[in-house]
């Protein structure tokens, strides 16, 4: 089995339906004997140019062990299927499990943004407090 690196993009009027497609072509990788080390759905983003018309899409980052027969019917399955507007599929060397950039970018950015509310809330709570003590 080899290893792989799958992304595809979905219309972002079939968003809807993305953990349905998830749980489909993840399926169909661990029928097959197949693993998936990472799987990663990015969200609705910004497309760098319009593909038919649409501006945005959601993206999924999968990094899969499979055969290539399975790889082949995925690739299939995303050529006929209307909701994916883009696909890429890249053979890898080793399997990825770590975090995206992406992803790790996302999480860095939630943190911060809890630091810099908690702190806020400490600053109101002790604004509060020497308003009572007054």
């Amino acid at each position: 089995m080899r290893n792989y690196e799958i992304v595809f993009l979905v219309h972002p009027d079939q968003t809807d339906q993305v953990p349905g497609m998830i749980e489909r072509y993840k399926g169909e990788i661990e029928k097959s004997g197949g693993k998936v080390h990472r799987l990663e759905n990015w969200g609705r983003r910004q497309l760098a140019y319009p593909i038919q018309k649409v501006h945005k899409a959601t993206y999924v980052l999968m990094n899969v062990e499979a055969d290539q027969e399975v790889i082949d019917s995925i690739e299939n399955t995303f050529r006929f299927n209307d909701a994916i507007i883009r696909n890429l599929i890249i053979r890898t060397n080793e399997p990825i499990t770590e975090q995206s950039p992406m992803m790790k970018a996302r999480d860095d950015r939630r943190v911060r943004d809890e630091e810099i509310s908690s702190q806020k809330i400490e600053d109101d709570a002790d604004a509060e407090a020497s308003v009572d003590a007054e």
